[in-house]
């Protein structure tokens, strides 16, 4: 049998951190035993269903590199594969359960479902819908129906406990007495997820699913659904979720929550890391660990790696919290380690989604600030904003840093004796300009450190910099010089 697994996101949003690791373990298990990865769209919510979200939702997939063997853009046999374009396929399996006598009709108002939910409530109980559509004469029926009233269609569940056997957290059993009947068919003719799940999957021949704990007491549904259709069971294993460190879920509306607060805004989307300066490769070597070990101490793997050593049996049931720190030291290593050709790559796909002057320099000077930033960045979004200074022609002055180094400690004055020398500096070169300084030093009998902080905070605005003379040999001769002459004068 082969093994075809899914990733079926909504397009109400930008692909979250926990749909991406459902994502990638679908494709490594499908990759590591050469079976088939199936993106569907499920974009039956035709509300919150968005063109721009869809478009996102790819583009991060292919950012990450999560390639796909069926789906948009690819194609495949089971047809279109945005669930808004299967609707035919929806009706059909429908009309079926409804001939079947296995879903009914229901033509409540949803001010009286309302009503309903509010009685249960007063009386203390959970609601559940009491079957009064599926009591309902045939006669009854056909008069509504030829008065135009709007009615769903509720799926018929058999009257037992279910038990869903899942690969991860063993037999979860829901009692007969927990479950009702739910609707599969909205007013607007539209499916439900519970209904246009089952078809998908089984016209797609999903053989495995992964997917979030959160979904777990939805499988009882989908299997009575395939029970019903005389379709297969796939297999099941529903994965641990994701907290943040202080043991809150990981959701979009942790963004809400900072906006409110007035706290820096948290990743949370697959294109939030992207903006923030996360490799494809730390970020998907991350989340692999959240919830699944490769054992032993091994944490850093490549994608070949993590092909190799998948299984769901090493996916573990307790939640997964995750550390944004050890994510940024993760970051650091793959920028650090990355091939020089790949990691221009991933900088100019950065640069894409973000706007820093950067994006102005040409090959050769991406060249040089990577040869310069690359070994002592945690993010792109630092590089970018740390070599700012290179790519600009107005210095951002950090003020405490030009008081305490060019007012309080007199750099000033050094500069201004330092700049005649500078400007006899030919060529202009790292060695030569190391020369020039060490002489001024030797002369004035001053430590490097109290020469170096001046020109640092002259020609960068910061006393932190990469190495002062590649720094002064990347900015050029001109820049060094007219930098100095402006810092002179604060």
């Amino acid at each position: 049998m082969q093994i075809v697994t899914r990733f079926a996101p909504s397009p109400t949003g930008y692909l979250h951190i926990g749909g991406a690791r459902t994502a990638l373990f679908s494709w490594l298990l499908a990759r590591q035993t050469g079976g088939k990865f199936v993106l569907r769209i499920e974009d039956t919510d035709q509300i919150r269903s968005t063109a721009e979200s869809t478009l996102k939702i790819l583009e991060d997939m292919k950012w990450l590199g999560l390639d796909w063997n069926e789906g948009p853009e690819v194609g495949g046999p089971a047809g279109s594969y945005f669930q808004s374009q299967r609707l035919t396929i929806y009706c059909a399996y429908a009309d079926k359960l409804l001939e079947m006598g296995r879903a009914y009709k229901c033509f409540e108002t949803p001010a009286e479902l309302t009503a309903m939910r509010d009685k249960a409530r007063a009386d203390g109980k959970t609601f559940k819908y009491d079957r009064t559509g599926y009591r309902l004469a045939p006669e009854q029926v056909k008069q509504y129906e030829a008065q135009g009233r709007p009615f769903v269609v509720r799926f018929l569940m058999p009257d037992k406990d279910i038990t869903v056997h899942d690969a991860i957290l063993g037999d979860v059993t829901l009692r007969e007495s927990e479950l009702e009947d739910f609707v599969i068919v909205k007013s607007d003719g539209f499916p439900t997820y519970h209904f246009a799940v089952v078809v998908d999957d089984y016209s797609m021949q999903v053989t495995h699913i992964l997917r979030g704990q959160e979904h777990l007491m939805n499988t009882p549904k989908h299997i009575a659904l395939q029970e019903a259709l005389g379709f297969g069971h796939p297999v099941y294993a529903h994965m641990p979720l994701i907290f943040n460190m202080d043991g809150t879920k990981m959701s979009k509306r942790d963004k809400e929550k900072a906006i409110k607060a007035g706290k820096p805004v948290p990743e949370i989307d697959v294109h939030d890391f992207r903006m923030a300066g996360y490799m494809p490769e730390s970020l998907l070597n991350f989340i692999a660990l959240l919830g699944w070990s490769p054992g032993g101490d091994l944490e850093f793997m490549s994608m070949a790696k993590m092909i190799e050593l998948f299984s769901i049996e090493r996916i573990g049931k307790t939640n997964a919290k995750f550390d944004r720190e050890k994510l940024r030291s993760f970051n650091m290593e793959y920028i650090k380690n990355a091939d020089r050709k790949r990691l221009k790559e991933v900088v100019k796909q950065f640069l894409d989604v973000t706007d820093y002057p950067l994006k102005y320099a040409d090959d050769v000077m991406l060249d040089k600030m990577l040869e310069l930033y690359q070994p002592r960045s945690r993010t792109l979004v630092e590089m970018a904003h740390n070599c700012r200074f290179f790519l600009t022609e107005q210095v951002e002055y950090d003020s405490k840093a030009v008081e305490k180094v060019l007012k309080k400690e007199g750099g000033a004055g050094i500069l201004a004796e330092l700049a005649g020398r500078l400007e006899q500096v030919e060529p202009w070169t790292v060695e030569t300009i190391e020369k020039c300084i060490d002489g001024y030093c030797a002369e004035t009998q001053k430590h490097i450190s109290k020469i170096a902080q001046p020109i640092r905070v002259a020609v960068t605005g910061s006393a932190v910099s990469p190495p002062l003379y590649e720094t002064l040999d990347v900015l050029g001769k001109e820049k060094t010089l007219k930098r100095i002459l402006q810092a002179c004068k604060l």
